[in-house]
């Protein structure tokens, strides 16, 4: 045991004494690399100051050239290569001088070069001089004193080359020299790690079995752990499946919740209505306009829900927010009630926002509302707007934020407040505050779709008994100020008749939203009329002489509203067009916006939205611009 031990000893102070050895081979071997690169950076100096000499010699031979060239011709033509060469003689002694002024060996040299170098652009100017006032009728200058300065600064040049040239071959030497101890010391290094791989592979044979055996208990630990990750992740899958599973459930439980009470009202009232229609024409009247109530206001979900999944057709434009504010202030005083002091503060210099106007009146009453709801016994609502500008750093805390200018619309109530785990989930559909009835839950998701739709953002900020702030960070419109407070003109069904002599012609694959279509444009006084798809509606056209408006659903079998239209106008291109859907992704809507040009009703809609909307088309006013 004894003598294992021993042996044992000796081996380690073998290994560390090896391994010290090849230390400092090693270290000797970074100095000789860096002594190694430190010469061959010596030879790059040394050549690049042969080539500088080089081209010293040039510029004085090129501006000899162009000088004789000239002095023997006259033509000025020689005079360009003289004067670029001589405009290159200081620059080039300069730097010259700068990759010698480590070799002192070589400043005498050059203070002569530098001398001579002037000496001769003087003689060549004032050769070149002197002949341009004599003329030519004298002959060319005598040359004799350029060339002996030139010879002068030949041998000069020759001089410093040689001593360059001795200085080469010794740094030469020195490099193979500095080389050959490399190659010596990386055979050394070679022979000391090929025995220390010796004498540590006799003293691993008996750890690798040791290893071996390690190896395969880790292994099997692997094995183990990796099942236990699979079955947590399968059990995470499945609680967030289980998760998303009630998010839906709660929400086609609100969806259905509230389309129940509305279908119900529908049907109920109708139902009653045609009971007592040929009794008691009064009060089937009431039960009729219950069940307009209830469409109406099942509309309104629809349209919630879409603005809450950013699929609501918008037609954003330029717009003052403090204008659309400022008419909202009536509107907003009634609403809220007079327990409740309204204020606005408006901007000055206010940027325009390039948002849907309608769509923002919607979100500003929605807010309205929700602070009115928080302040039962009376309080302060704000309006305020203000130019913002979110930073990066706000952006990279904020991960649904972009970075860059946006006019920003803050509405802030002193009601109750809410706290931190009820901010995370107001925006969630059907999610209300306001205790059972209250509330349907959609006011603020549809608030937070329709900005992140228009590529703003939303910021809500609260605290329990002081109050809420929402903030509507609007994108900033940047282009043409021409037009931007163009807007359509106010329209009721009374002035929304048709004028004289007006056909409109109705496409809608459903029979039966087409007779409704039919029935209330002739109501208002339009000649109209109808095909149940494009391919019918372009027979229509082609037999009715005259034509003002094509009232066209997008969503039809074969060729889509949009087809039919641009077929419509290669033969009739003053042709007005009106489109219709129920249906959000379609042909004159890209990324929720309505396309430029184009004018859209949509799906569900009165008689009197109808009459207004197509009335406004045929004015040229209901179609949006382009942004």
């Amino acid at each position: 045991m004894h003598v294992a031990m021993s042996a044992d000893n000796r081996l380690q102070s073998t290994l560390l004494l090896g391994f010290a050895l090849l230390v400092v081979m090693i270290l000797a071997s970074v100095w000789l690399a860096d002594q190694q690169k430190q010469s061959f950076a010596l030879v790059r100096h040394t050549l690049e100051v042969e080539s500088r000499l080089s081209t010293v010699l040039s510029d004085f031979q090129d501006a000899e050239t162009g000088q004789q060239g000239y002095l023997l011709t006259g033509q000025a033509d020689y005079l360009k290569p003289y004067e670029a060469a001589v405009g290159r003689i200081d620059g080039d002694v300069r730097a010259l001088a700068v990759a010698t002024a480590d070799n002192p060996a070589q400043q005498a040299s050059m203070t002569r070069l530098r001398g001579l170098a002037a000496a001769r652009q003087r003689d060549l100017q004032q050769t070149v001089a002197l002949y341009r006032s004599a003329g030519r009728t004298g002959g060319p200058p005598q040359l004799g004193a350029g060339k002996a300065l030139m010879d002068q600064i030949r041998d000069a040049v020759t001089t410093m080359k040689a001593q360059e040239r001795g200085l080469l071959q010794f740094r030469e030497r020195t490099t193979v020299r500095q080389a050959s101890l490399a190659q010596g010391g990386l055979v050394v290094n070679g022979l000391v790690i090929l025995a220390l791989i010796f004498i540590t592979f006799r003293q691993g044979r008996t750890r690798l079995e040791l290893a071996v055996s390690s190896a395969a208990e880790l292994k099997t630990a692997n094995a183990s752990l990796k099942q236990e990750l699979e079955t947590r992740e399968a059990a995470e899958a499945q609680v967030r499946q289980m998760q998303k599973m009630e998010s839906i459930g709660q929400l086609t439980g609100g969806i259905a919740h509230d389309f129940n009470n509305m279908l119900a009202i529908v049907i109920g009232s109708l139902d009653i209505a045609k009971r007592r229609l040929d009794t008691d024409r009064d009060r089937a009247l009431v039960c009729i306009d219950n069940a307009l109530d209830g469409a109406h206001r099942a509309a309104v979900l629809t349209a919630r829900l879409l603005a809450f999944s950013r699929q609501l057709p918008l037609a954003p434009r330029p717009l003052d927010v403090n204008k659309l504010v400022g008419g909202m202030s009536e509107m907003l005083r009634h609403t809220i009630g007079e327990h409740l002091r309204v204020e606005t503060v408006m901007a000055g210099g206010l940027w325009r926002a390039f948002v849907d106007p309608g769509q923002l009146e919607n979100a500003i009453l929605n807010l309205v509302i929700n602070a009115r709801d928080a302040m039962p016994d009376g309080g302060r609502l704000t309006v305020e707007t203000s130019n913002a500008h979110l930073d990066d750093a706000y952006a990279a805390a904020n991960s649904d934020a972009e970075a860059g200018q946006y006019v920003l619309l803050s509405v802030t109530d002193t009601g109750t407040g809410m706290p931190a785990d009820m901010i995370e989930r107001v925006f969630e559909p059907f999610f209300s505050t306001k205790g059972l009835g209250k509330g349907t839950g959609l006011g603020l998701s549809q608030v937070y779709g329709f900005v992140k739709q228009s590529g703003g953002h939303v910021k809500i900020y609260s605290e329990p008994g002081l109050g809420t702030t929402v903030k509507l960070y609007l994108p900033r419109y940047v282009g043409a100020e021409a037009d931007l407070d163009a807007e359509t003109p106010l329209l009721n069904p009374e002035s929304a008749q048709a004028k004289a002599g007006e056909v409109v012609l109705v496409v809608e694959d459903d029979e039966k939203i087409r007779f409704l279509s039919v029935e209330a444009l002739r109501d208002f006084g339009y000649t109209v009329v109808q095909a149940g798809d494009a391919s019918q509606a372009l027979a229509v056209l082609a037999v009715t002489p005259h034509v003002d408006l094509l009232f066209t659903d997008i969503v039809m079998p074969d060729m889509n509203g949009r087809q039919l239209a641009d077929r419509a106008k290669e033969s009739r291109p003053n042709l007005k067009v009106l489109y219709t859907t129920g249906f959000t992704k379609n042909a004159v809507v890209h990324n929720g916006v309505l396309d430029p040009g184009v004018a859209l009703i949509s799906k569900p809609f009165t008689v009197d939205d109808l009459a207004i909307k197509v009335r406004l088309v045929l004015d040229g006013a209901g179609v949006k611009r382009p942004g």
